[in-house]
């Protein structure tokens, strides 16, 4: 269901700062996120998970990273605003009947960059900001009870994986079904091989894909850890190109990430070829995703030939390398 403004009204009464706020819609994707402008002047963002996707715990768990963030790095990041209880995570029902929760964010000025733009010093910003969060997370301890999902072979490509199953996503016929069969089996043996060593894997933001980006001059502000959490530190890449990892640009992009990241946390050349096997888990989680998601207008708009996209990655993933020219 896709919630309109006119049903936030029980939602926006539990920060007393915006109760009575105007709102209009700015995305619906795995969440319903509004732009909130309170009466004083002060702008808001304010979140509306999707039903039975995230667990109380999980999103506290996001929560509390964030705030560790903002406490521990410069990076531009969102911060929550406590409810009237002191809480930054509230609850409330939807005229479904469904309860959902919701956070409030201090409002963010920017705009999402376009894939038509020369991204290359963009890229160099994420590589970096990827590094920095790497090393929070490996310096950091996490409060008790810490939960997140994981982002492995099994949660994405299994057919009960957490964004739905790739083999009944649109597209994937009998032509297509057999190479991403083998090319899955291909990319089980290589992630099992790389490992999960705590220099190579822990906690990522996993979505830093374009739409998750506010640019704002010469600021990139990084939003939406709702997918945070147990992965490769190598996949942030890979999320970054999300939707994109047939594009031309790719090499030099995956270049200007690399030279900034290295700059802030070096990489030895296992990390570095283990590159490859991240877009082609990334990208086989979009396949799953398009097909669960099929009523958002992100997977529509991407739906038409992903499935013969994936399929050409497949193809390249298991001859080798992806980009023969690095």
């Amino acid at each position: 269901m896709q919630l309109q403004e006119r049903d936030l009204e029980s939602a926006l009464a539990l920060w007393p700062q915006v109760s009575g706020s105007a709102c209009r819609l700015i995305n619906h994707s795995e969440n319903h996120t509004f732009r909130v402008d309170a009466p004083d002047g002060a702008a808001y963002t304010l979140r509306v998970h999707r039903p039975d996707y995230q667990s109380r715990l999980n999103i506290e768990s996001e929560l509390a990273w964030l705030e560790a963030l903002y406490r521990d790095t410069d990076l531009p990041v969102p911060a929550a605003v406590p409810g009237a209880d002191g809480r930054l995570l509230q609850q409330f029902t939807g005229p479904d009947g469904l309860m959902r929760h919701a956070v409030l964010f201090h409002f963010i000025a920017g705009h999402e960059p376009s894939p038509e733009s020369n991204l290359v010093d963009l890229f160099g910003v994420l590589g970096g900001y990827a590094a920095r969060l790497h090393k929070q997370v490996m310096a950091w301890e996490r409060p008790a009870h810490f939960e997140r999902q994981a982002w492995n072979a099994a949660t994405i490509l299994d057919e009960d994986g957490l964004w739905g199953d790739w083999r009944v996503a649109p597209g994937v016929n009998g032509a297509i079904r057999p190479l991403l069969d083998r090319a899955t089996d291909a990319l089980r043996q290589r992630l099992a091989e790389y490992g999960q060593g705590p220099n190579r894997y822990g906690l990522i933001h996993a979505d830093m894909r374009l739409g998750n980006l506010l640019v704002d001059g010469g600021t990139v502000s990084l939003i939406d850890f709702d997918d945070c959490g147990l992965c490769w530190f190598a996949y942030d890449f890979a999320a970054a190109i999300s939707f994109h990892e047939t594009h031309k640009a790719v090499p030099a992009l995956k270049a200007a990430w690399l030279e900034s990241y290295q700059a802030e946390r070096r990489l030895d050349a296992e990390d570095i070829a283990a590159i490859d096997a991240m877009v082609m888990l990334r990208r086989m989680a979009l396949l799953a995703w398009i097909g669960s998601h099929n009523e958002t207008n992100l997977a529509q708009t991407h739906m038409p030939g992903f499935a013969e996209g994936t399929a050409a990655l497949a193809e390249r993933f298991l001859r080798g390398p992806l980009w023969p020219e690095d």
